[in-house]
């Protein structure tokens, strides 16, 4: 993939040392709040099947780091909401992945939830992940209803739904770069966007503080699915752990194929450059929000 680094001074941390300590606290988290001692094994099986042990984790990093930068630590609130993210996050790929949807036999480089365990489990592991993210939210002492809304508003019919309605061509949507950017938008962008809001709520951010990091993390959300688009094309399945090609297999509406490679990484590049610009008002407590950004405009996987 074409090398989108935004600064001068190339960041001498990689991506995965960034993200492994949130990564980690994510996971231990996930094992402690994920499954209830009533559900029944076999469903339980299939929700830890669905959520650990894979991913970057980006969406829980952010929530933790947001919070960093608002009171230089990660509240109980912070690790309940990174918690809530990921597993909407990880029903939403479970159910992406069916065949109605996209209909993938990979994802994180091992087989789908519905491969592995039927479509019927899949379904309902994907419905028990969603259910539980806001049974784990309620369980915040102070300023639940205002995490719970933002999450909501993310994942909900407003939200990433719109987005995969939109991208599975089941409602209309405008021609060209508009229309891509509105799927981004709703089915990427939307949820993280919540994760860097809910963290910075969780830190006790003001007002104009959440709303320069909402600004962010709308533009941060836009440039990860550019990226991810243009792995689509450039990467092989084992450095991306998904079915390479598919975006152009099943005519998936996507800027590369709007405008082609080198068009959409220098669009990349412009949408990264905005995100790191409205951070500015947050100053040197942001700097890790920068460089978790410019890393993954960097990524290979």
């Amino acid at each position: 993939m074409p090398q989108t680094n935004t600064k001068n001074t190339k960041n001498t941390e990689t991506l995965s040392q960034l993200l492994q300590p949130y990564a980690q606290a994510a996971e231990a988290d996930l094992e402690r709040w994920l499954v209830e001692p009533s559900v029944p094994v076999a469903l339980a099986e299939a929700m830890r099947y669905c959520v650990l042990g894979g991913g970057k984790r980006l969406r829980p990093a952010l929530v933790h780091i947001s919070c960093e930068a608002m009171c230089g630590g990660v509240t109980d609130s912070a690790r309940r909401a990174a918690v809530a993210v990921e597993l909407v996050h990880s029903y939403s790929l479970v159910h992406d992945d069916l065949p109605a949807m996209d209909d993938d036999a990979l994802r994180r480089g091992r087989a789908t939830a519905h491969v592995k365990f039927g479509e019927a489990m899949a379904i309902l592991a994907g419905d028990a992940l969603l259910t539980r993210a806001f049974g784990v939210l309620a369980e915040v002492d102070d300023g639940a209803g205002l995490l719970v809304a933002e999450l909501a508003a993310a994942a909900g019919p407003a939200g990433m739904i719109a987005g995969q309605v939109a991208d599975m061509g089941l409602c209309d949507v405008p021609d060209g770069a508009e229309g891509v950017g509105y799927i981004h938008r709703h089915k990427t962008a939307d949820l993280i966007r919540a994760s860097a809001v809910m963290g910075a709520i969780c830190g006790g951010a003001e007002k104009s503080q959440t709303d320069a990091i909402r600004d962010y993390a709308v533009s941060l959300g836009l440039a990860f699915q550019l990226f991810d688009d243009l792995l689509d094309v450039t990467a092989p399945a084992e450095q991306i752990g998904k079915t390479p090609g598919k975006d152009a297999h099943t005519g998936k509406r996507t800027h590369v194929a709007q405008m082609g490679l080198e068009r959409s990484v220098e669009l990349g590049r412009q949408i990264t450059q905005k995100a790191i610009g409205a951070l500015e008002p947050l100053g040197d407590r942001a700097e890790k929000l920068r460089s978790l950004t410019e890393l993954l405009s960097e990524r290979t996987h």
